[in-house]
C-alpha cells in the first residue's frame, strides 16, 4: 500500500511539473526522513527556480518595499524588489507554523498571479498541527510520506525532456462538458463545496493526459485524478449502499432503448468514481475531521497569553537596534542621537554627502508591551465547620477585587468545592452588581474535594487563556483533602489526586497563591503551595481586606 502512495506522490509531482501555474502547488506532509529527502529533490524537476521561504517572512521580502536604512544613507530612494515579482516555486518550510497573515498573503499571490507555484512542507505530529486551510485549499495535491520507507522511495520522475514535450502537448487537451459535470458531482458527494477542487482535477486530468502522451482525457485519467484531488478536501463519506427495494421501471420502448442503455453507462463510472476516492480517505477520516474541526475552534478564539511584545501600542519599552521589516516602526529620536556621535568622521570620508548620514546600524525601533486582563480564579474550600466564615472572607475579597477592576483590568472567578466536587459559583465577571447578587447565598459543608476544586480551575483557566485573558490562582484551603476526584473517600488517594492536578496547573505555568485558612496551618497547605510552583499565606483569621491585599501582592507582576 505504501508503494502506491508513494507512486501516486509521484505522479501528482510529475503532474505539478507539467502545469504549476494550473496547479498551483502542494502540500508535503512528512516528518524529515530519507524518503522526505528522496521527493524533495525531485522538486528541481519544476520548471521554475525554486525559492525556500520561512513562517517569519515579512511583507517587504515577499512584496518589497522601501529601503529606508539605504535610502537615508544614499540619499535618494532605494526600493528592494520583493520574491513576488520574479516568477518562483515558493517552499515554505514549517508551513503548520505559519501565521495566518502569512496564508492570507501567500493566497493572495497565487490568486492574484499565473507565475507562482507553492510547496508546503507540513511538518506537524498531531492531527491538529496542519498547514494553513487557506493554502492548502489553493494547492491542488496533497501528498503523505509518513509512511513510506526509504527503500520505496525510488526517485522515478519522467526525463526532462518528457516533461518539456508535456508542457507543449497539454494546451491542445480539452475536457468534455460531461467531464465537468462528474466532476463537480463528486466533489458535491464528498461535502467538497468549493469550485476550486473541480478545477484542479480538471487541470490535473489535463497535465496526466500530456504526460501520457493522451491526445484527451480518458476515464481512466479523470479517475487518476481525482484521486490525487479530492481525498484530503473531503469533509463526508458519501453513502453508496443501494436500498432494499426499487420501484418498478416501465419497460423501454424499442426506440428508447439506446438511450437508457446510454444512461445506464454513463452512471456507472460515475460509481466507481466515488467508491475510487473514498478508498483513499484514511481509516481515521472522522477523527481527523474532529481534530480539524477542534483546532479550528481554539484557534479563533485564541488569545494573547500573559504579555507580550508589540510595535504598535501599548506599554513603551526602550528601543532597540533591528532590521525594518514593514511591520516595525522607526523611533527617531533614539535613531537621530544614535547616528549624532558619528556625522563628522562619516562626512570626512564622503565630501558629497548628505548633510545628515543615517547608516543601517544607527536605525532603532520602538517596541511597546501589551498586556491582557487579568483573570484571578479564586477556589474556596467550603468544606466542614468553618466553610461559612471562608465563604464570607471570600466573598469579601472577590468584591474588593471587582471594586478595582476597572482602575487594573481584572476580572474575577469564584470556585467553591465542597461534598464529592466542585462548582463555579461565579464566572468571570467585572460587574460587581451582578457578583453581589450571585454571591447572595452560598452553600457550606461536607467532604474536601480538592482535586475537583483543582481540575475545575483548570478548566476554567484554559477557557480564560482561549478568551484572551491572564488567568491567575487564589486557592483558599487548609490543604486536607479526603475526597478523590472519583467521589471516593480516603486521604491517601485524595491527596495523589490533588498532587496530580496540582502539578497539571503548575505546567501550564499558572500564576498560583494558596492561603492556608486553617486555625493551626500544618504542611498540607505548603505542601499543595509546591505543587502549584506558587506562593504560600498562612492567614488563619484574615479578613476579606487581608486576603485581597496579600492575593494582589502575591499574583502582581
Amino acid at each position: 500500500m505504501s508503494g502506491e502512495s508513494w507512486h501516486r506522490a509521484l505522479r501528482a509531482l510529475a503532474a505539478l511539473c507539467v502545469d504549476p501555474a494550473g496547479l498551483k502547488g502542494l502540500c508535503l506532509r512528512a516528518r524529515p526522513s530519507p524518503a522526505r529527502q528522496v521527493f524533495e529533490d525531485q522538486l528541481a524537476r519544476l520548471p521554475l527556480p525554486l525559492r525556500r521561504i520561512h513562517p517569519g517572512l515579512t511583507d517587504t521580502q515577499l512584496f518589497g518595499g522601501v529601503n529606508v536604512a539605504a535610502s537615508l544613507t544614499e540619499g535618494h530612494l532605494i526600493r528592494d524588489a520583493g520574491l513576488s515579482e520574479t516568477p518562483a516555486t515558493l517552499l515554505l518550510a514549517m508551513a503548520e507554523r505559519a501565521s495566518s497573515g502569512l496564508a492570507a498573503r501567500l493566497a493572495m499571490l497565487l490568486d492574484g498571479s499565473t507565475e507562482h507555484a507553492l510547496i508546503l512542507l507540513d511538518e506537524g505530529a498531531e492531527a491538529e498541527e496542519a498547514a494553513p486551510a487557506a493554502l492548502t485549499e489553493r494547492c491542488a495535491f496533497h501528498v503523505d510520506l509518513s509512511e513510506i520507507r526509504w527503500s520505496e522511495a525510488t526517485p522515478l520522475m519522467p526525463a526532462p525532456a518528457d516533461l518539456d514535450a508535456a508542457r507543449a502537448q497539454m494546451a491542445a487537451i480539452r475536457l468534455s462538458a460531461d467531464h465537468h459535470d462528474r466532476l463537480v458531482t463528486l466533489a458535491a458527494a464528498f461535502g467538497i463545496h468549493s469550485l476550486r477542487a473541480p478545477q484542479l482535477a480538471a487541470n490535473a486530468a489535463r497535465a496526466l493526459a500530456a504526460l501520457d502522451g493522451e491526445k484527451e482525457v480518458t476515464d481512466a485519467l479523470l479517475q487518476e485524478a481525482t484521486e490525487l484531488v479530492y481525498p484530503s478536501r473531503a469533509t463526508c463519506i458519501p453513502d453508496t449502499q443501494e436500498p432494499d427495494t426499487a420501484p418498478e421501471q416501465p419497460d423501454a420502448q424499442p426506440d428508447e432503448a439506446g438511450e437508457a442503455g446510454e444512461t445506464t453507462l454513463t452512471d456507472i463510472p460515475q460509481e466507481l468514481l466515488i467508491e475510487a476516492v473514498r478508498a483513499l480517505l484514511p481509516p481515521d477520516f472522522l477523527s481527523r475531521l474532529e481534530s480539524r474541526a477542534r483546532a479550528k475552534r481554539s484557534a479563533q478564539g485564541s488569545g494573547a497569553g500573559l504579555k507580550r511584545v508589540a510595535n504598535r501600542r501599548g506599554r513603551p519599552l526602550p528601543p532597540r537596534p533591528g532590521r525594518l521589516d514593514g511591520r516595525a516602526r522607526i523611533d527617531v529620536v533614539a535613531t537621530l542621537r544614535t547616528a549624532a556621535p558619528w556625522q563628522t568622521l562619516r562626512k570626512k570620508a564622503r565630501a558629497n554627502a548628505p548633510r545628515l548620514i543615517i547608516h543601517p546600524s544607527d536605525i532603532r525601533l520602538k517596541r511597546y508591551e501589551e498586556r491582557s486582563d487579568r483573570l484571578v480564579i479564586f477556589t474556596v474550600d467550603a468544606s466542614g465547620s468553618a466553610a461559612m466564615a471562608r465563604m464570607a472572607e471570600a466573598k469579601g475579597a472577590v468584591e474588593l477585587m471587582l471594586a478595582q477592576a476597572y482602575a487594573k483590568r481584572d476580572q474575577v472567578a469564584l470556585i467553591g468545592f465542597r461534598g464529592e466536587q466542585a462548582e463555579v459559583l461565579l464566572a468571570p465577571t467585572r460587574s460587581l452588581v451582578q457578583a453581589k447578587k450571585q454571591l447572595a447565598g452560598l452553600p457550606g459543608g461536607g467532604g474536601t474535594p480538592l482535586a475537583s476544586g483543582l481540575q475545575c480551575a483548570l478548566e476554567l483557566a484554559e477557557l480564560g487563556r482561549v478568551r484572551g485573558f491572564s488567568p491567575a490562582l487564589a486557592l483558599l484551603t487548609d490543604g486536607r483533602a479526603n475526597v478523590a476526584l472519583d467521589g471516593a473517600h480516603g486521604r491517601t488517594k485524595a491527596r495523589d489526586d490533588a498532587q496530580a492536578m496540582a502539578r497539571a496547573l503548575a505546567m501550564q505555568g499558572l500564576k498560583s497563591v494558596v492561603i492556608d485558612t486553617a486555625q493551626r496551618p500544618g504542611r498540607e497547605g505548603a505542601d499543595l503551595a509546591t505543587w502549584l510552583m506558587g506562593d504560600y499565606l498562612a492567614l488563619p483569621r484574615a479578613d476579606a481586606q487581608a486576603i485581597s491585599a496579600a492575593t494582589d501582592a502575591a499574583l502582581s507582576g
